[in-house]
C-alpha cells in the first residue's frame, strides 16, 4: 500500500475519532505517523501537533455553530495552559527517542482507560469553581500536548466536566477550544522542526483529518456514544503495548 494511501485511511480515522469523542483520536496520530509513514518519534510529536492543530480547529468550527462551546471558561481553562505547552514542547526535543516513545505509551494507556470509565455526568446546576484545581488541570493539559503532540481531549473533557460542571456536549465542544489553543502553542515553539517536515505525507494526512472530522460529529449523532468509546479505548490498548515493547526493545 502506498504511503499516500496510508496517510489519508490514518487521517481520516484520526479525525473521525476527534470529531465524535473530542478526544481520543489525537493519540493515534504519532503512532500511526511513527509505525505506518516512518517518522521519527520526534518528528511525528511535531507533525501530530500541526495535525491536531487543524483538525481541532475544524472541529471546534462545527461544534461552536451548534452551540456547544464556553469560549470564556474554556478560553481561561487553554490560558492556563498555553506557557506548559510551550516549555513542554522545547523539552520533547531534548528528550531520547526511546523516552518519548515510553511516555507515549503511558499516555495512550491513560487515555483508553479514560476512555473506557463512564465520565461523571453534570447535574447541570452550576457550582462553584476551584480557581486553583481548574488552572492546575489546565496546566496540566498544555504540558501533555507540548511535550507528546497529542491533543488532550481525552483528559480535558473529564476534566471540564467534573471540575467546571459542564454537561457532556459542551465539554466536548469546550475541549476542542482548548485542544487547538494548547496545540498551536507548542507548535509555534517547534517552528524549526515543522520546516523539516514530510509535507508530502503531513498534508494529505491532515486533509483526510479534518474531512474525518466532519464525519465524525455526524457519527455521534447517529451512533451510541459509549460503544465508539469502547471501540477506540481498544485501539488505544494495543498501539499503547505495542510502543511500550518497542521503547524497551
Amino acid at each position: 500500500m502506498s504511503t499516500l494511501i496510508l496517510a489519508l485511511l490514518a487521517g481520516a480515522v484520526v479525525g473521525l475519532a476527534l470529531g465524535a469523542l473530542g478526544g481520543g483520536g489525537s493519540v493515534l496520530a504519532v503512532p500511526a505517523l511513527i509505525y505506518l509513514l516512518g517518522f521519527t518519534p520526534a518528528a511525528a510529536t511535531t507533525a501530530s501537533l500541526f495535525i491536531v492543530t487543524a483538525t481541532s480547529a475544524t472541529a471546534l468550527y462545527a461544534r461552536a455553530r451548534a452551540g456547544h462551546v464556553r469560549w470564556k471558561v474554556g478560553g481561561a481553562f487553554a490560558a492556563a495552559g498555553i506557557v506548559p505547552a510551550a516549555l513542554a514542547g522545547l523539552v520533547a526535543a531534548r528528550l531520547p527517542q526511546p523516552v518519548l516513545t515510553a511516555a507515549f505509551a503511558a499516555v495512550a494507556a491513560l487515555a483508553a482507560l479514560k476512555m473506557l470509565r463512564p465520565t461523571p455526568p453534570a447535574d447541570g446546576h452550576a457550582q462553584a469553581v476551584r480557581p486553583l484545581r481548574a488552572g492546575g488541570a489546565g496546566a496540566g493539559l498544555g504540558a501533555v500536548t507540548g511535550l507528546l503532540g497529542v491533543g488532550g481531549g481525552f483528559l480535558a473533557v473529564p476534566a471540564l466536566v467534573t471540575v467546571l460542571a459542564f454537561e457532556m456536549q459542551a465539554a466536548v465542544g469546550t475541549s476542542l477550544l482548548v485542544i487547538t489553543v494548547n496545540s498551536l502553542a507548542s507548535l509555534v515553539t517547534r517552528s524549526g522542526g515543522a520546516a523539516g517536515l514530510d509535507w508530502a505525507v503531513t498534508a494529505p494526512f491532515t486533509g483526510a483529518a479534518i474531512l474525518g472530522a466532519w464525519d465524525g460529529k455526524r457519527l455521534a449523532e447517529k451512533v451510541s456514544g459509549r460503544g465508539l468509546r469502547r471501540l477506540f479505548a481498544a485501539v488505544l490498548l494495543a498501539v499503547a503495548g505495542f510502543m511500550l515493547a518497542d521503547a524497551l526493545t
